[in-house]
């Protein structure tokens, strides 16, 4: 696109142009007064949005480049005192010249956020589940439906407000919840520096790129009241400290008995995380400590945690983890974590193998996975258990596809045992987890 200078500027350029009486001297000598575009030429390079030529001239009637215009328009944006009108004009100019402007070093994004300062995503996700473990083997099976939002707005530059609400459905019996707020919370980002402060999830999502760091803290639902600090580049500490809402989940079926069932399910939550990223390798380790009086002679069978003492209302979590990635189709991780205060179901591990990976903005990408998984119930936090359950033990493989963009399908299964076994029952273990998810 070309456009002769003088046009571009009358008709693009001339912030405040129309309405203001110019008082600035005519530095071109060949704009003269009675040119139709003096007023606006003047006035512009009394701004200093205009420079013209060494000799004097302004050449108005030649072509200008993208590039020219794009100088032009980064001169403008940075006039602070212009009229809502002026400035919508000159954010569609700078809409039109982003390549040229971010070549620049001008960051167009700026005036996206004055455009916009709240911006939402979303999901609509269908889950079926079937679980078999008890003697006859007999299907537990669930139909659930979510729908969930997501908003971000902006504080400034550093500081923006997020949250989650989530509202979902029983498809077997044709059920629903209210909408529920799950995050709300501010995040301030600075140069290897993070803050959170408010309702936070406590899981960090399972990463495929560096595997095996999803053991312990991996459930989307986790969440604490509190605060959350981290800091580093390649080498990433995590502090995190809070209340958080122990969940009292039972082992899949209501004939098991269920995870300490507390009258207040909340304790007090501290955790420091350490996790270096770097290329093809990743290292973590953490510590993670629960404290809550509700812990005192709660657990499955038998006493979980040591009885008698103060003690026994302390849950202490110690885990590692590490993964490696051989090319960008193959990567193999595994973690552990420990509860050195539980006497039962206090270890967790998982090694997983993964190949490729799906991408939901990549139509046509997948990816699959097989693991073996042990899941103490007193020393993973908040495992994702739509594979292999709290207490249970043994291998799930996985599959994801995806088959228009943003359209997600999920696949899981799980062959293993339960490490709890009730009166009457066996240990075996069958877990199928199917999933189509639109995202927006």
């Amino acid at each position: 696109m070309k456009k002769t200078l003088v046009a571009a500027l009358a008709a693009a350029l001339t912030v405040g142009a129309a309405s203001t009486t110019f008082a600035a001297a005519n530095p071109f000598s060949d704009v003269p007064r009675d040119h139709w575009a003096y007023d606006a030429v003047t006035q512009l390079a009394a701004d200093g949005v205009v420079e013209g030529y060494g000799d004097g001239t302004f050449r108005g009637d030649r072509n200008i480049t993208r590039y020219e215009m794009a100088q032009m328009v980064a001169k403008a944006m940075a006039k602070g005192d212009m009229s809502a009108s002026d400035r919508a004009l000159v954010d569609r100019l700078a809409a039109e010249f982003a390549d040229e402007l971010n070549n620049l070093g001008v960051r167009v994004s700026n005036l996206e956020r004055n455009a916009d300062m709240v911006k939402w995503n979303g999901r609509l996700r269908y889950t079926y589940t079937s679980n078999r473990h008890d003697a006859n083997h007999s299907k537990v099976n669930n139909d659930g439906l979510l729908f969930r939002l997501e908003p971000s707005a902006e504080v400034n530059s550093h500081w923006h407000v997020k949250a989650r609400l989530d509202a979902t459905a029983n498809m077997k019996n044709d059920t629903s919840s209210d909408v529920s707020l799950k995050r709300a919370y501010a995040q301030g980002d600075y140069t290897n520096f993070q803050v959170k402060l408010g309702k936070i999830g406590l899981a960090s999502p399972e990463n495929k790129v560096h595997p095996g760091s999803g053991c312990l803290l991996t459930d989307e639902s986790a969440k604490f009241s509190g605060a959350e600090v981290t800091f580093g580049n390649k080498l990433q500490a995590t502090v995190q400290a809070g209340r958080y809402a122990y969940d009292s989940k039972t082992i899949y079926g209501s004939s098991v008995k269920p995870l300490p069932k507390l009258s207040n399910e909340t304790a007090n939550y501290q955790s420091i995380d350490l996790k270096y990223m770097a290329g093809n390798v990743s290292l973590g380790a953490g510590y993670f400590h629960l404290g809550s009086m509700q812990f005192v002679g709660r657990g499955i069978g038998t006493q979980p945690y040591a009885s008698g003492s103060n003690d026994a209302k302390d849950a202490n979590i110690w885990r590692v983890f590490a993964g490696y990635r051989f090319d960008k189709n193959n990567a193999l991780g595994g973690s552990y974590a420990s509860n050195t205060k539980a006497d039962n179901y206090k270890n967790a591990y998982t090694v997983e193998y993964d190949y490729k990976g799906a991408k939901a903005s990549d139509q046509g990408s997948w990816g699959a996975y097989v693991a073996y998984r042990k899941l103490g119930a007193f020393a993973a936090i908040a495992p994702t258990t739509d594979g292999a359950g709290y207490n249970q033990k043994g291998v799930e493989v996985g599959f994801d596809y995806v088959p228009l963009k943003n359209v997600v399908l999920k696949a899981k299964y799980f062959n293993g045992k339960d490490m709890y076994v009730p009166a009457g029952s066996d240990d075996k273990v069958q877990n199928l987890f199917g999933r189509v998810e639109f995202l927006f």
